[in-house]
């Protein structure tokens, strides 16, 4: 007998590039060499009872600073988290990321994660270095990943 519940698991994380439209190829930008496939974790396109999005990656070893996310802005509230591989050292993300919030530079070098309210403007998002692997995972409090309409600010 199969279990009523069945349908609310996700047994094998289907890619997801496709729905992360301000990351890499999905903003017209090359797919950084050292950010691992996008896997979902959960979306309403796999559960439909999903009232949220989240997706994890793997981000791999680089020496020279890439540039991975474009800035953008959601109509809903985002967790970003990242996650070090040191089962000794937690806190220790071994990476330098670096995260725009409003146009405010933030870098970031252990274990954490950033909560980012609807409608602020967040990104770029890259990396200055990364020593070891470590995961990345964004969840998106709606059912399905999207920016609004949003041109970014320019300087006059």
């Amino acid at each position: 007998m199969s279990s009523p519940y069945e349908r609310f698991f996700v047994r094998k994380m289907p890619n997801c590039a496709d729905d992360l439209v301000n990351e890499g190829a999905g903003s017209g930008t090359p797919e950084p060499d050292n950010v691992g496939e996008a896997l979902a974790l959960i979306r309403s396109q796999d559960v439909p009872e999903s009232k949220i999005h989240m997706t994890y990656t793997w981000i791999k070893e680089c020496s020279e600073p890439v540039r991975w996310v474009n800035e953008h802005v959601h109509d809903y509230d985002e967790l970003l988290v990242w996650t070090g591989n040191d089962p000794e050292n937690p806190h220790d993300l071994g990476a330098e990321i670096y995260f725009d919030i409003e146009g405010v530079r933030h870098i970031v070098t252990q274990s954490g994660s950033v909560y980012i309210p609807a409608g602020t403007r967040h990104c770029p998002l890259g990396f200055n270095r990364v020593d070891r692997p470590f995961r990345f995972s964004a969840l998106s409090l709606a059912p399905s990943y999207a920016n609004r309409d949003y041109v970014p600010y320019k300087a006059e």
